[in-house]
């Protein structure tokens, strides 16, 4: 059909040019969202997405440690850190304390070394704590009357490692001490001799505390 030419009727004009500003409008509204978009650093809807998801993943999952805060730590009057080592019982006093002694067999030939064990006993209600390292120990060896001392496992060897035990009620410490069946002296002074043959006793002590008397015969 073929545009009719002259002048346009005035109806017909006025629709084209709104037509025409109508199509300016809605391109002018798209440019303006482009430049919105561009400014924001907006991308497509699928890179919204993401940057959302990226965004929820890194928030603090409570409990994670390697994303705990100082707020989040826990705190020592709230949660006590149980101990590794027991704590230190009180020092078990001379009178919570039992000393026995005895002798390995009731008589040694001549020449033969004597064996001694000395048993310490937590005689008190209570867990208590001692050191009964053998340089507090002391077994010494009597005539069988124990008029005279003949030998003390503290006389030449006065020292010893400490041996911190904590005891519970009842509970017992037990040693060996070898007797070398020769007499020695405080400081270890003097001549070391072999006691003759005859009936002799021992005594075990750990502070002020002292065994009954054992005896035993060297024939």
């Amino acid at each position: 059909m073929l545009e009719p030419t002259g002048p346009l009727p005035p109806e017909i004009y006025w629709r084209r040019r709104v037509f025409a500003i109508g199509i300016l409008v809605v391109a002018l509204a798209l440019v303006i969202w482009l430049v919105v978009m561009a400014v924001r650093g907006g991308g497509s809807p699928g890179d919204a997405k993401q940057a959302a998801s990226s965004s929820t993943s890194s928030v603090k999952k409570p409990g994670d440690p390697a994303k705990s805060s100082a707020a989040d730590a826990p705190k020592s009057s709230a949660s006590p850190v149980p101990s590794a080592i027991p704590a230190a019982a009180a020092q078990c006093p001379d009178q919570s304390l039992a000393v026995k002694v005895t002798v390995e067999q009731p008589t040694y030939k001549a020449g033969e070394q004597p064996v001694f064990g000395i048993v310490i006993t937590n005689i008190s209600s209570v867990t208590c704590s001692r050191d009964v390292g053998s340089g507090l120990q002391q077994i010494s060896v009597y005539t069988l009357d124990g008029s005279r001392r003949l030998w003390s496992s503290t006389d030449c060897y006065p020292d010893g490692q400490p041996d911190v035990r904590n005891m519970n009620r009842g509970e017992q410490a037990a040693f060996q001490v070898t007797w070398s069946g020769s007499t020695s002296q405080p400081n270890c002074a003097g001549e070391r001799v072999p006691v003759p043959p005859g009936p002799y006793s021992v005594v075990a002590q750990l502070g002020s505390v002292r065994s009954a008397a054992e005896p035993f015969n060297i024939a």
